[in-house]
């Protein structure tokens, strides 16, 4: 478990998270143009080269410090919805399960309107742990909302920032997948679905 970092107010975190997503998306509209040799007089886009174009979520694995494919991931530890705690160290050790690590919050709507997806796949495969941790938000905020969407899947709250600062996510959603032998195998920055999720767990880990 890392050392508690300072904290800033929920209001200051959602900023700066806002900025960030800000950033990224200009910096996505920025690499487009420049990739497909755009010009401002007006000048047309070459098709193929369009069609090379770097999606938003290669510039944004290009553009963040966060764990990538292949880094051992952060260590962490939380308080759930439940009154325990989920360590995840604790859990590949005696559980074994690979991870699937969902970052929300309770003021993002894109989270809300993935979460029930994520219910779903976390019942039809429990051979998969799923997490959902809420960062960047106020703690009595973000149970107020797990409690209102009311999923069956492990609730963690980011209490003291440490999953926030270890894993830096690129905006919210963001979603970590966790080997059995606590290696990142792949991130997905922005909204998952059902079918997506059993996709990449089929591909990643062969359920």
């Amino acid at each position: 478990m890392s050392a508690e970092l300072g904290h800033g107010s929920p209001s200051r975190r959602r900023l700066g998270a806002v900025i960030v997503g800000v950033l990224v998306l200009l910096l996505g509209a920025f690499g487009i143009f420049l990739w497909v040799g755009g010009d401002p007089e007006g000048g047309t886009a070459d098709a193929t080269a369009l069609q090379d174009a770097p999606t938003l979520q290669e510039l944004a694995d290009s553009a963040t410090d966060t764990p990538k494919s292949d880094d051992a991931a952060p260590d962490f530890s939380v308080r759930t919805g439940d009154g325990a705690a989920f360590t995840l160290s604790q859990h590949l050790a005696d559980d074994g399960r690979p991870v699937i690590m969902n970052l929300w919050a309770s003021w993002c709507f894109p989270c809300r309107a993935e979460m029930p997806a994520i219910d779903a796949f976390a019942t039809a495969h429990p051979e998969v742990k799923v997490v959902g941790v809420a960062v960047q938000d106020d703690p009595v905020s973000a149970a107020e909302f797990a409690d209102e969407i009311g999923v069956a899947y492990t609730i963690g709250f980011d209490e003291k920032d440490e999953v926030n600062d270890a894993y830096r996510p690129l905006g919210l959603p963001a979603t970590f997948y966790i080997s059995s032998d606590g290696i990142v195998v792949k991130r997905q920055f922005g909204g998952v679905t059902e079918e997506s999720l059993a996709a990449d767990v089929a591909e990643l880990f062969g359920s």
